[in-house]
């Protein structure tokens, strides 16, 4: 028999309009897994959809933030500082059950946990697609800021990700990598592994490290 995860959905105010908090519920809940998405893309990124139905079996509640302007059907992210703002404002709602907290997202929703993490009082970071750099540009590297969040701190990259491969990334972050996959973890058909079994090791690997969280 299969177990049925619970789902909800919330509107939360932000100074930037409303963000919608989507709710994917574990039975005995032990910590809430939030996450942001991207600036190319919304909650029904492959990853975060992949947590989202894995995770609530093994006791956590992922909480799949969806950001003030992809609320309002518009196509461009605003500037980080907008961001932040959104995610501080929100920020109350997914501490509301009363379980830690672990802060994250992928690609800009990565970045801005790893901005907001420690002030907001966030019991770790989870890094997905962390965009190191921008496409072909590795000297303008945003490693301060994901060194810089001053947490315990799980990063998983693609293999191919243009934005920084698992190689490039500083001592003592030491990413996940997640074979042929490139920033949305899509991996080619005739890769050595199957988009299923891709996913499986994020989830794999996120599961084990929220263990020790």
């Amino acid at each position: 028999m299969t177990t049925k995860i619970a789902e909800t959905a919330q509107d939360v105010p932000t100074p930037a309009g409303d963000a919608r908090v989507h709710w994917y519920l574990a039975p005995d809940a032990r910590l809430v897994l939030a996450l942001g998405h991207g600036a190319g893309g919304g909650v029904e990124a492959r990853d975060l959809q992949a947590l989202a139905a894995a995770l609530p079996l093994d006791g956590v509640t992922v909480a799949l933030v969806e950001q003030p302007w992809r609320v309002a059907g518009k196509k461009v992210a605003p500037a980080p500082k907008a961001l932040d703002e959104a995610w501080r404002a929100l920020w109350p709602a997914l501490t509301a059950p009363g379980l830690p907290v672990v802060a994250g997202g992928r690609s800009a929703g990565a970045r801005v946990a790893c901005r907001t993490a420690a002030e907001l009082g966030a019991a770790a970071v989870l890094a997905l697609s962390f965009p190191l750099h921008p496409p072909g540009r590795p000297e303008r590297s945003r490693a301060d800021e994901l060194t810089g969040a001053g947490l315990p701190t799980l990063v998983v990259q693609g293999a191919r990700d243009p934005f920084g491969r698992p190689e490039e990334f500083p001592p003592g972050t030491e990413p996940v990598a997640v074979p042929a996959g490139d920033h949305g973890f899509a991996v080619p058909k005739k890769a050595d592994i199957t988009q299923t079994d891709a996913l499986a090791v994020i989830t794999d690997a996120v599961g084990m490290w929220l263990k020790a969280i």
